[in-house]
C-alpha cells in the first residue's frame, strides 16, 4: 500500500516516492530556544512524529533531523530588531548561551512527555557556523548577494522562481506593500549574515569574510540539512507560518547554492487556536506543557486531542475539549488493559487502519477505527489487543506502558519535584531533603543543576 502526502510546493496530494528507498531523509524545523515552547508549537512536532511513525510503519528507515535555532532569529521576520536570544537573555538575567541550554532541555523534556520520538540528529545553529559561512560564500560567488551597513543580503529579484512555495506575488509586494525595508533593495530580500552593531560586543558573534557578526535565521537550515541529509532529501516539515518567509528563503538559498529546491516534499502543520486566534509567544501569555501539568492533565491527553484533528486543519483548543480527550484516553486505557493477552492481529482492521493513516496521515479516521475495533463483537479480546498495539505504533499513545500503578508513580513524582523546588526556593532545606529521600525511595535519583533538577531511575 502506498503513502500519499500533501505537498505544499505542488499543492497536491502526491504518492510518496523516496529518493533512496528504503531510506528516508526527514528534516523538521526546530524551536528558537529563547523561551519555552507553547502547546501550539508542540502540535507541529506531534504531526511530524505521526509522519515518521507512518513511514516506519511502512518499513522505511527514517533519518530524522531537528535543528535548534540558538542564534540569528530576529524579532522581526523582515530582519529588523534584535536577536530573540539576546532579548531572552536580558529578560531572564542569564546569558544567551545559558538560556539556549535551558530552553533546549525544556523542549526535549516536553517531547518526552508527549511520547514524541527523539530525532537521530539534533543540530544547533551555533555548532555549524563554518558550514553556514561556506554556503553564503557559494551564494556570493554566483552573484546573488549584496552588502548593506548591517549585513549581507540575498537579492531575491535575481531568482525568477523565488516565492513559488508560498505563491507570493513578488511584483505586487514591490509595487503596493508598505513594508519597512531599510537598505534592502526588495521587500523579500533577506539577511544571510548580520554585522554586530558598532562599538558593541554581542554574546554570540563570529569572524567571517564580511566582518564580525552572526548568521541570518534561514541559512542554518540549508547548511545543516545538506550536511546531514544531502543537498536534496525527501521531506521538509514545519508550521504553516514558515511557508511565506522561512521556507521560501531556504528554497531560494538552496536553489542557488546546491541547484536543488532542498526537499522533494514540503509538509506543514496548521495552528492551534485559542478563542479564534493562533497561539503565539508574542503576546507574552501562552500555554505550555507545564501549564497542563500544573492543572493535573496527562500530557498524552493533549496528544490524543491533536490526533482528533487533521494536521492540515486548525485546531481550536478549549479546556473542555482537553477534558473530553482525557476521559476518552482513560476509557481506551481501561479497555486495552482489560483485554486478554495479545494474539494474532486482525488483518481486516490492519488494512483499514493502514489505508487511513497512509492517506495524508488521517488520524481522526484512525481514532474512529480504534473505537470501532473495541466495540466489535466479532473480534476476540486477544486479537483486539494485538491489533490495538499495532495501531499504537502510529498513534503513540503508549498503551503498552500504561498501568494504574505507573500513572500514579508518574503523577506523584512530578508533584514531589515541584514541592521540593518550592522548598528550595524558600530555603526550607530540611523539607527539601525529606522530599529528596521520598523520591529516592521511589527508585529515582535527583541531581540539582544550574538549569533545574534532573531525575533518573536508580
Amino acid at each position: 500500500m502506498t503513502v500519499k502526502l500533501y505537498d505544499t510546493y505542488t499543492r497536491q496530494l502526491r504518492t510518496f516516492q523516496p529518493i533512496n528507498p528504503p531510506d528516508v531523509g526527514l528534516y523538521c524545523c526546530g524551536p528558537t530556544v529563547y523561551d519555552y515552547a507553547h502547546i501550539g508549537n508542540l502540535r507541529t512536532y506531534l504531526f511530524e512524529d505521526v509522519l515518521r511513525r507512518v513511514l516506519t510503519f511502512h518499513g522505511y528507515r527514517v533519518r530524522h533531523v531537528v535543528n535548534i535555532t540558538d542564534v540569528g532569529h530576529l524579532v522581526s521576520d523582515a530582519d529588523l530588531g534584535e536577536d530573540k536570544m539576546e532579548k531572552g537573555a536580558r529578560r531572564t538575567g542569564r546569558t544567551a548561551w545559558e538560556i539556549a541550554e535551558l530552553y533546549t532541555q525544556a523542549f526535549q523534556s516536553d517531547m518526552i512527555k508527549l511520547n514524541i520520538q527523539e530525532p537521530q540528529v539534533w543540530c544547533k545553529a551555533t555548532d555549524h557556523i563554518p558550514e553556514q559561512i561556506a554556503d553564503i560564500k557559494a551564494i556570493e560567488a554566483k552573484g546573488f548577494t549584496y552588502s548593506t551597513s548591517d549585513g549581507i543580503y540575498f537579492d531575491t529579484s535575481k531568482l525568477k522562481s523565488y516565492g513559488r512555495l508560498a505563491r507570493l506575488d513578488v511584483k505586487g509586494l514591490r509595487g503596493g506593500a508598505r513594508i519597512e525595508i531599510g537598505e534592502k533593495r526588495n521587500p523579500t530580500d533577506f539577511a544571510l549574515w548580520k554585522f554586530s552593531p558598532k562599538n558593541q560586543t554581542r554574546e554570540m558573534e563570529w569572524e567571517s569574510p564580511w566582518g564580525v557578526g552572526f548568521p541570518g535565521w534561514h541559512i542554518e537550515c540549508s547548511a545543516m540539512s545538506a550536511k546531514y541529509l544531502g543537498a536534496l532529501f525527501d521531506i521538509h516539515c514545519g508550521g504553516k507560518d514558515h511557508i511565506p518567509i522561512h521556507h521560501s528563503n531556504e528554497i531560494a538559498q538552496s536553489e542557488v547554492c546546491y541547484d536543488t529546491r532542498l526537499a522533494n516534499y514540503w509538509m506543514h502543520g496548521y495552528f492551534l487556536e485559542v478563542e479564534k486566534s493562533k497561539m503565539s509567544k508574542s503576546s507574552g501569555e501562552f500555554l505550555r506543557m507545564q501549564t497542563l501539568l500544573d492543572q493535573e492533565y496527562d500530557p498524552l491527553a493533549y496528544r490524543y486531542l491533536c490526533l482528533t484533528a487533521h494536521y492540515r486543519s486548525d485546531l481550536k483548543f478549549t479546556w473542555e475539549s482537553l477534558d473530553g480527550c482525557g476521559r476518552a484516553l482513560d476509557r481506551l486505557r481501561a479497555a486495552f488493559t482489560g483485554l486478554d493477552a495479545p494474539s494474532d492481529v486482525s488483518e481486516e482492521y490492519i488494512e483499514k487502519f493502514t489505508t487511513v493513516v497512509s492517506n495524508d496521515l488521517n488520524t481522526p479516521q484512525a481514532l474512529a477505527l480504534v473505537w470501532e475495533l473495541i466495540r466489535s463483537s466479532s473480534i476476540s479480546p486477544g486479537v483486539k489487543k494485538a491489533t490495538l498495539l499495532k495501531f499504537d505504533e502510529v498513534l503513540g499513545l503508549g498503551l503498552i506502558d500504561w498501568s494504574p500503578e505507573a500513572e500514579f508513580l508518574s503523577e506523584n513524582l512530578e508533584k514531589l519535584l515541584r514541592e521540593r523546588e518550592l522548598a528550595r526556593q524558600e530555603k526550607r532545606w530540611a523539607d527539601a531533603d525529606s522530599i529528596r529521600n521520598e523520591i529516592e525511595s521511589m527508585g529515582y535519583t535527583v541531581e540539582d543543576t544550574p538549569l533545574g533538577p534532573k531525575t533518573k531511575r536508580s
